[in-house]
């Protein structure tokens, strides 16, 4: 008997001497592709239609051949079965309603196709008809909702969500699709709170609902859309707060789990992680615009990982697209591990440090220089607030925070054994530090660099407000910031003909006269506050160096004179340091008959002649310009929302609509 094979649509028996046979449902999409309706010779055909296995390939690829002025012939039929589907929800027969989603799917995404300015048709009128659109999209969200919020099967969940998803990437710009005005008029982010708050809802469809979640609060808000969402999270938050219980599981906690599993890889060597831009952005938004979500990055759960997977082959499978992959069902499991003493705990916080310390290892890749510069953004909210400076700062909660370090030639693999536990804001300094030495480039990235100063600078703003003697190796910090202004030097020419390096070494200068001016009120010890002139006479090369190339910028007619003359004003403390103690040190030498001086007799010169030291007030160093997204960032975030609204409507294409699993699920009609 002859092999019957499935291609496209048809059946084909390998016999030569027979006609490929088209599928009924193939048929019966062929009937709604012509003019008339097909309910007309079989008054059962909606009926029937619903009863068949989708073909998704055949029904998208049939309304994207076609051009637009041949679809808005058969706009009629579209609309009509739009309805239908909506209708379809509502059956009592798991068949039908999976088979509507799935339609529904195919229809959003092959009219998408032709949703361009020179098409002559909105993608609304296409869909659905203006005059019905808006009882259309109620009864279509009212239908969803129900469904993500029933106690029924998990696979239908799934595919509400992939539908929404869908729904919401019709169009590149987020703002531009007019569909999500019916989405938010019609509000389902209970249903979505609800998923995310049921461990075992959440376990299955966490990742779709927070990338969801992350897309809306991008549609227009800037006209205050985003508002609604800040709203419900804000309740949230109110309600997980009354009912928390010590290591009870909530979204939140969840959401901790997915990034954990998600952003932290072994790291060994220098490796190449895929950044997630999707729930980076999520965490963005909830930490931007719910700064009631800061207190969230505190509590503590056990360290990611602890819990044992099978060990095998990986599969080898194409690389999916940026941004949309969701974490295995088993890493976002709400299961609560038990704490023990030796179990090192962690919170999200730590989970995000660890994952931007490998998404800024390699900035030269544009998804990484994107998702570098949103972790740096997420740190610079967290480094203005009042309530996660307190965290960062606490001397009670201690972490050992294990970040991943660049390999570099000079230095050694620190062993994971000799992490100190210190206060968070300690792992934010040191991957602030790393960043700083390991990114001085031909390719500069000055953006990041601009960021990653500017977090310090808010770190010793709050230290030195509150009065924060934080013990910490700030002779690491003090070095990487002369050796970034070295490198400044060194490549003045070539940084110049792209950057105004000049802002950058302001900014470091000023770091200095920070310490320099209330260095006594937040450094550790007073040792701590010789140290710092230690450095600072140690490395009088660098700063003669950086005050000669200012003075000569400043005094000429060019484009870089104001810059480089702000430079030259901020400098005159430094140079008062070195200028004062200099000579002393020499004459100690000479008296002493000393050719080398130790650390200790440099120190004790130091210690000896404070008093006859002169320095200038200088104001405005603590001081600094809060974050703001609109205006300087909104051009960045409306390409990020893009990009990844692009990736997500991508991976959607290829396999989340697969059919399998739910076939398997209703094989019976009851």
């Amino acid at each position: 008997m002859a092999q019957v094979e499935k291609r496209g649509g048809l059946l084909r028996k390998s016999s030569a001497y027979k006609k490929p046979l088209k599928e009924k449902v193939v048929l019966m999409y062929d009937e709604i592709f012509m003019t008339e309706d097909p309910s007309k010779c079989s008054p059962r055909f909606w009926e029937e239609l619903f009863l068949m296995k989708v073909n998704l390939e055949y029904l998208e690829g049939k309304l994207e051949s076609l051009d637009g002025e041949e679809l808005m012939k058969i706009k009629e039929n579209i609309n009509c079965l739009f309805q239908h589907c909506i209708q379809a929800l509502g059956e009592e027969h798991p068949i039908r309603v999976v088979n509507a989603l799935q339609t529904l799917c195919a229809l959003i995404r092959g009219v998408h196709q032709k949703n361009k300015s020179t098409s002559g048709f909105d993608i609304i009128n296409m869909l659905m008809g203006f005059d019905k659109a808006e009882l259309c999209m109620k009864n279509l969200m009212e239908s969803l909702d129900s469904l993500l919020c029933a106690e029924g099967s998990e696979s239908l969940k799934s595919l509400c969500l992939k539908l929404l998803l869908c729904l919401v990437t019709v169009t590149d710009n987020i703002s531009q699709n007019t569909i999500l005005e019916y989405v938010m008029i019609n509000s389902i982010f209970e249903a979505i709170l609800q998923i995310l708050s049921h461990p075992p809802s959440r376990r299955e469809h966490g990742y779709d609902a927070v990338v969801l979640l992350a897309l809306l609060v991008n549609y227009r808000k800037y006209e205050g859309m985003g508002l609604v969402i800040a709203q419900a999270l804000s309740e949230y938050n109110r309600q997980y707060k009354d009912k928390e219980e010590e290591h009870q599981g909530g979204f939140f906690s969840a959401l901790t789990n997915m990034v954990g599993s998600m952003f932290i890889a072994d790291a060994h060597e220098k490796i190449s992680v895929q950044t997630n831009e999707a729930i980076l952005l999520a965490l963005y938004e909830a930490v931007h615009l719910n700064r009631n979500f800061i207190t969230v990055l505190a509590q503590s759960h056990p360290e990611m990982g602890l819990v044992t997977t099978p060990v095998g082959p990986a599969p080898a499978t194409p690389a999916t697209p940026l941004g949309t992959t969701p974490p295995s069902a088993d890493v976002i499991s709400s299961v609560e591990l038990p704490l023990d003493a030796d179990v090192q705990t962690s919170n999200l916080l730590i989970t995000f440090l660890k994952y931007s310390s490998i998404v800024m290892q390699d900035t030269k890749d544009e998804h990484r220089l994107h998702s570098g510069k949103l972790c740096l953004i997420i740190l610079t909210c967290i480094a203005e607030d009042q309530y996660a400076n307190a965290f960062l700062h606490d001397d009670n909660m201690n972490f050992r925070v294990n970040l991943h370090r660049m390999p570099m030639r000079h230095r050694k693999k620190a062993a994971d054994k000799n992490l100190p536990c210190r206060p968070l804001v300690c792992a934010v300094l040191d991957l602030m530090v790393e960043f700083i030495v390991t990114h001085m480039m031909k390719e500069f990235p000055m953006d990041l660099y601009v960021r990653c100063i500017q977090v310090v600078h808010k770190l010793l703003c709050y230290q030195k407000k509150c009065r924060v003697r934080l013990h910490y190796t700030w002779r690491e910090l003090w070095s990487a910031l002369i050796n970034l202004l070295k490198f400044l030097m060194s490549n003045e020419t070539v940084l110049l003909a792209k950057h105004n390096i000049f802002t950058l070494a302001l900014m470091i200068v000023n770091l200095f006269n920070m310490f320099i001016t209330y260095g006594d009120t937040f450094l550790p010890t007073p040792s701590s506050y010789d140290e710092l002139y230690y450095e600072i006479i140690r490395m009088h090369q660098s700063f003669d160096n950086l005050y000669s190339m200012v003075l000569r910028l400043s005094t000429n007619a060019g484009q870089w004179k104001e810059a480089a003359s702000k430079v030259t004003h901020a400098l005159v403390n430094i140079r008062a340091i070195i200028n004062h103690f200099n000579p002393k040190i020499e004459s100690y030498a000479a008296v002493n008959h000393i050719s080398q001086l130790s650390e200790e007799q440099v120190l004790e010169v130091v210690r000896a002649n404070y008093d006859t030291l002169t320095l200038k007030l200088q104001d405005g160093l603590d001081q600094y310009e809060r974050y703001s997204e609109q205006h300087k960032e909104a051009a960045f975030f409306k390409e990020l929302v893009r990009s990844i609204s692009t990736n997500v409507r991508r991976n959607l294409a290829f396999h989340t609509l697969s059919q399998e699993v739910l076939l398997k699920e209703f094989s019976t009609i009851s």
